[in-house]
Order: structure tokens, then sequence, then C-alpha cells
């Protein structure tokens, strides 16, 4: 079973998470970077607002081959309750038809469950059956912290039978 991590950071903690994974998971990793600049807190603030309105944005890689994967994990931090614009322009760059999709969303404070619908949402749309999802709450944790609250969902949730 071939898996593949799909996922967008800005300040490192979804990065950490998704490492910890694909570590734990024997899985391949796509790492999307917006080329818009996200950093400030001018940037920040149109940064929420673009998530909000889910505006597209440019993004390297510009597309994912998902040919040969069983299972794709689509990764974002949280915005303002919605996922990223740099990950919602790869969903919809992407074949998801036939594909089994895990979701999972990091965030500071709550309203990750939203950011979680919206991305069920948008990947049903695109033909993925969504067997999993899951959010970790990232605010005031050590990195060895985040990889074993990882860990544990890892077992929790029993993901490396997907």
């Amino acid at each position: 079973m071939k898996r593949i991590i799909v996922y967008y950071s800005n300040g490192g903690t979804t990065d950490l998470v998704a490492k910890t994974l694909a570590k734990n998971l024997n899985a391949d990793l796509a790492r999307i970077h917006d080329l818009k600049n996200r950093d400030g807190l001018k940037n920040r603030l149109f940064a929420s607002i673009s998530a909000f309105r889910e505006t597209k944005t440019d993004i390297v890689p510009a597309k994912v081959d998902l040919k040969g994967y069983d299972t794709v994990y689509f990764g974002t931090p949280t915005w303002n309750g919605n996922p990223t614009p740099a990950i919602l322009t790869i969903i919809d760059r992407c074949d998801l038809r036939a594909k089994d999709v895990i979701l999972f969303a990091t965030m500071d404070a709550n309203r990750g469950e939203s950011n979680i619908g919206r991305l069920e949402e948008k990947v049903k749309l695109r033909g993925a059956r969504v067997i999993e999802s899951f959010t970790i709450a990232t605010k005031n944790k050590s990195p060895e912290k985040l990889v074993r609250d990882t860990e544990a969902i890892i077992e929790m949730k029993d993901l490396k039978m997907y």
C-alpha cells in the first residue's frame, strides 16, 4: 500500500507533523510552497482573509501526480478556522477519483474541525473518499511533544492499516 502526504506548512509545525507521519507510515512527502509572502502581521492578516475567501494562490509544485498512491493525506495549518490557500489550490489541481484520503489540520486554537469540514467537502467534490481525519493542537508545544502527539494519533486511529 503506497501513501503520500501532501501538505503546506508556514511556521513549521505542520511540517513536523507531516514528517512524523511519513516516518511512521513509510509514506512519501510532497510539501507545497506558497509563493506569496505570508510572514509578518500585515501579510498574516491578508492570508487569513484569503483563507476565508478560499482565494487560490501560486504554488510550487504546481501539481502533484498521485498515480500509484492508494492513500493520500492532505495536511494544513488552520487560518481563522479555514484551510490555507495553498492546500486548497493543490486539492483543486489533483485527480482524486477513487482515492482514499486522510485529512489533518494543525491549529494554535480551536476551529480545526471547521477546517477539516471544508477540506472534506473539497476532496469529495474531486472524487475522493475520506476515510479518516484529525486535528492536532500545537500552541505552546515543544517539537518533542508534537512528535509524541502525532505518534499517539497514529496508534489511536490505527493509521498504519490504511
